[in-house]
């Protein structure tokens, strides 16, 4: 079996689901699973709405119900396929709107709708040209999670409950991506753009052959090419590359994608749905020798630096355990770090649960905040054995008049990260192109 997952871009209206349609039908042969994601743009309206209800107004789901039902009129399709979801959705608002109050539980609930409406689309309409298929929701095949709403995590169990539950399907799956469910039956989602992590989690658990993530771009890229045009796909990335590269910013990629892929050894395949004869990319275990140094540059904008500062720390034992509890306490995910005798700054990519953990920080120590900081990252197994890797990219910064707010290196020593303002983020990661790729 293969895993085959579809992104917002590949599945967005009628005319693109039938060349998802078109690539699924010549892959038959291989037993595929298709994960997908919701319309393009739908998670977004649907966050909005969620916004919306909580002011006190049930807002209108015309905007969504429309574009739905256009897109089933296009594929001739019943225009009541969707009445239960679309109802519950509307039910669900406007409950919101009367207890002024969204949860991180409420909001994943309101979310799921988007990958919800579109898999029934899908199925309906892949069933209409000829492929049987059935629609699941992926907690409803054993996708079961910690209940880290917006954040979600898979838990042990669900590896055996989904095996047990693809294994004996007749005809082709067509599942959610991007959700899952508590045990105790509250819907989750896996984060955002999370259903390439839904494909790796149910290619581990059916011991896949390969797992392909398709979306709208060559593969992985030697730099993000609406800032550098003249980037290039990658041919190959080892696991470690390609983790680097999702957590930092890789558009590709969810940045916990690769982790129950590397649990079983399943190579990944990143492809565009609009060039499917293009090779894309490959993830396996091991790079082939000779290969650059260098193979790609990743940036992530709207990032926050946390600093906490406190004379305590010089020579203090127990300070930093003292912060990190604190974040771990408010379930705050940290990115970056970097320490001095007396500092600590941190990068976070979101303000959540941020303000009540800057009120516990500054019980024992000084706090700053810096918003709109981009991070950037370059990232190549050959940093670890190219000596003067550090030195280049600090010059290019420099030749590009970028000034750096702050540095890390990982223990892996295959990526080299830093931190610029947002407002230079275009010509940092230009500067380091031309530097590494010559153009």
């Amino acid at each position: 079996m293969i895993v085959m997952k579809f992104g917002g871009s590949s599945v967005a209206n009628a005319e693109k689901i039938r060349q998802v349609f078109e690539i699924v039908k010549g892959r038959l042969p291989r037993k595929p699973l298709v994960i997908a994601s919701a319309f393009r743009g739908v998670t977004d309206e649907l966050f909005k709405l969620g916004e919306e209800a909580v002011k006190g107004a049930a807002p209108s789901i015309d905007p969504i119900r429309k574009r739905h039902h256009e897109c089933l009129k296009e594929m001739g399709l019943d225009q009541d396929l969707l009445k239960n979801q679309l109802d519950e959705l509307e039910v669900l608002l406007k409950g919101i709107s009367l207890v002024k109050e969204l949860s991180p539980r409420s909001l994943d609930y309101v979310v799921s709708f988007g990958e919800r409406l579109s898999t029934r689309i899908i199925a309906a309409y892949f069933t209409k040209l000829g492929i049987p298929s059935e629609q699941h929701d992926a907690f409803d095949l054993g996708l079961l999670t910690s209940d880290d709403f917006g954040g979600a995590q898979p838990l042990p169990e669900a590896d055996a409950e989904i095996k047990k539950n693809v294994l004996k399907m007749a005809k082709l799956p067509i599942v959610t991506g991007y959700i899952g469910k508590t045990k105790n039956g509250s819907i989750t989602t896996l984060g955002r753009n999370g259903s390439d992590y839904s494909a790796t989690i149910f290619g581990a658990a059916i011991d896949a052959d390969e797992i392909e993530i398709w979306s709208d771009v060559d593969g992985i890229m030697t730099a993000d090419p609406r800032l550098a045009p003249t980037a290039k796909p990658l041919e190959a990335l080892t696991f470690e590359e390609a983790s680097e590269l999702a957590y930092y910013g890789g558009k590709v990629l969810h940045p916990a994608t690769i982790g129950p892929a590397v649990r079983k050894g399943i190579t990944v395949r990143c492809l565009n749905t609009f060039k499917p004869d293009h090779p894309g990319t490959i993830i396996v275990s091991k790079a082939k020798p000779g290969g650059p140094a260098i193979k790609s540059i990743a940036h992530n904008l709207k990032n926050l630096i946390i600093t906490i500062s406190s004379p305590r720390m010089l020579q203090g034992h127990g300070f930093l355990a003292r912060i990190f509890e604190v974040f771990g306490r408010h379930k705050i995910s940290i990115d970056m770090i970097a320490t001095s005798e007396v500092s600590v700054s941190v990068t976070l990519d979101s303000s959540r649960n941020l303000e009540a953990a800057v009120e516990d920080l500054r019980k024992f120590a000084e706090v700053s905040i810096e918003k709109d900081k981009c991070i950037i990252c370059v990232v190549g197994d050959g940093i670890r054995n190219t000596p003067g890797i550090a030195g280049d990219v600090f010059q290019a910064l420099k030749e590009g008049q970028v000034n750096v707010l702050m540095i890390s290196q990982g223990a892996s020593k295959i990526n080299v990260a830093f931190v610029v303002e947002d407002a230079d983020c275009a010509k940092a990661v230009q500067a380091l192109h031309r530097k590494f790729f010559g153009a």
